[in-house]
């Protein structure tokens, strides 16, 4: 009997203790910047396997160092609504479901920026139901505890962007050589493109998805609203 009730308080005392440690460190992250996420280490881990040359690329930069067009760019590419909803977009999540349903596999998750975020800062690429159930928390926590605009510079600041490469900084210095303050609309327009598959596009950089992508979000980028 005791057995048995230990099997079943150790995963509800796991997931509070997981929480309690996230929660502390979302306050934190709302002046400090992140030393590094759950997701560049797990990252990190599954390349030194196959590219043990790959030296991790972060560098934090705050919000007024990031071009505006990148912002825009993100917005419409990631989040349209990002600045006015809760953190989650209840009709994509229904969506989501219902193709999910159909193909009998989680493939769509209509996820948010916060939600993203959240993913990145403490969890991992795992595609299961409890994943989004405390992806959902971890998100709630985020909305309930930060600035919209302090999410979105922890969200800019943190994008898996190449091998290696995190961040806005990061990644326009490989990309374009140059600070992400003077990213130019199209090159902030194809940075954004790569977002969802960003090793798939390194590996393949003259995929035809990308400069299709990138087109849309250029059109897309003048209606974007960033947080205040």
């Amino acid at each position: 009997m005791k057995t048995l009730k230990w099997l079943i308080a150790a995963p509800i005392l796991a997931f509070i203790l997981f929480n309690v440690y996230a929660y502390g460190n979302i306050i934190s992250y709302r002046a400090l910047a992140p030393h590094h996420t759950a997701f560049m280490n797990m990252r990190m881990s599954e390349i030194a396997q196959e590219k043990p040359q790959v030296a991790l690329s972060y560098q934090w930069v705050p919000y007024n160092q990031i071009a505006e067009n990148l912002k825009k760019a993100l917005i419409a590419s990631e989040d349209a609504n990002f600045a006015e909803h809760d953190g989650f977009d209840w009709n994509g999540i229904k969506n989501a479901i219902k193709k999910n349903e159909k193909s009998g596999k989680i493939k769509a998750g209509g996820s948010t920026i916060s939600q993203q975020l959240a993913k990145n800062l403490f969890l991992n690429e795992s595609r299961s139901y409890w994943r989004k159930a405390e992806e959902a928390a971890l998100t709630a926590m985020l909305e309930a505890t930060t600035d919209k605009d302090r999410i979105y510079t922890l969200y800019l600041n943190v994008i898996e962007w190449g091998y290696g490469v995190y961040g806005a900084e990061a990644a326009s210095q490989y990309f374009y050589r140059q600070p992400a303050a003077q990213l130019s609309k199209i090159q902030a327009a194809q940075l954004a493109a790569r977002v969802p598959k960003p090793l798939f596009y390194i590996d393949h950089p003259n995929d035809k998805s990308l400069r299709h992508k990138t087109n849309i979000i250029l059109r897309r980028m003048g209606s974007a609203t960033l947080p205040e």
